[in-house]
């Protein structure tokens, strides 16, 4: 089985790249993971898409493209949180300091991306939820449950590392005015997360609807 370090979402199987995950060593983490369960919200969107005949090419298109990016992403942010780590590591110091705060902002901005392009994801996947073909609602409700997992790990991911920055006498409004557009995207991805909710909560009487009886 191959080391940790040459573990990726692209090239390793399912059982390589969770036994990975598994280890105590946090590349890949809970961020790569974020990627992961999107490449399975796009995914998911793609097949729904190609059973629904009503559903447009480029939609289609964005959600193949979407699981591919998702992927690379992934193995992105696995490399930051390894950054993340060795920084922890260093003995204390200026150095130390200084290699925690570039890579927690490095971190906060590789967990941003993964949040915008899910973003992007949600209002292809109502459209399916509401147009798409309705004996697969039960696979877009699934992909909504991925896209809401990796929503809520982009969010938390980016406002943890954020939070990292203050410390050392650095106050939290500071960090906000240094960095205005990971701070706004905390904002975003909690109503994203309403959305989501807002969207599935429509479709459950046709997902589930023994759970009326």
């Amino acid at each position: 089985m191959e080391t940790p370090d040459e573990v990726t979402t692209r090239q390793s199987t399912v059982e390589e790249w969770t036994e990975a995950l598994a280890q105590s060593n946090g590349s890949p983490g809970g961020g790569a993971g974020t990627g992961v369960m999107l490449g399975i919200a796009a995914s998911l969107t793609s097949m729904v898409a190609g059973y629904s005949e009503n559903a447009d090419e480029e939609l289609l298109d964005r959600a193949r493209s979407l699981r591919r990016t998702a992927l690379r992403l992934a193995d992105e942010d696995a490399a930051a949180s390894k950054a993340f780590g060795a920084a922890f590591r260093l003995d204390p110091g200026p150095s130390r300091d200084e290699a925690i705060r570039k890579a927690s902002v490095e971190a906060a901005k590789a967990s941003a991306v993964l949040g915008d392009r899910a973003i992007g994801a949600i209002e292809d996947l109502g459209w399916l939820a509401m147009n798409g073909n309705p004996a697969l609602i039960a696979d877009v409700v699934v992909a909504f449950g991925a896209l809401r997992a990796a929503i809520a790990g982009a969010r938390t991911n980016v406002s943890f590392d954020l939070a990292a920055l203050a410390k050392g006498g650095t106050s939290l409004e500071e960090v906000r005015s240094r960095h205005p557009e990971l701070w706004q995207t905390v904002g975003q991805l909690s109503s994203a997360l309403d959305r989501i909710d807002e969207l599935t909560a429509q479709v459950d009487a046709k997902a589930a609807p023994t759970d009326a009886l």
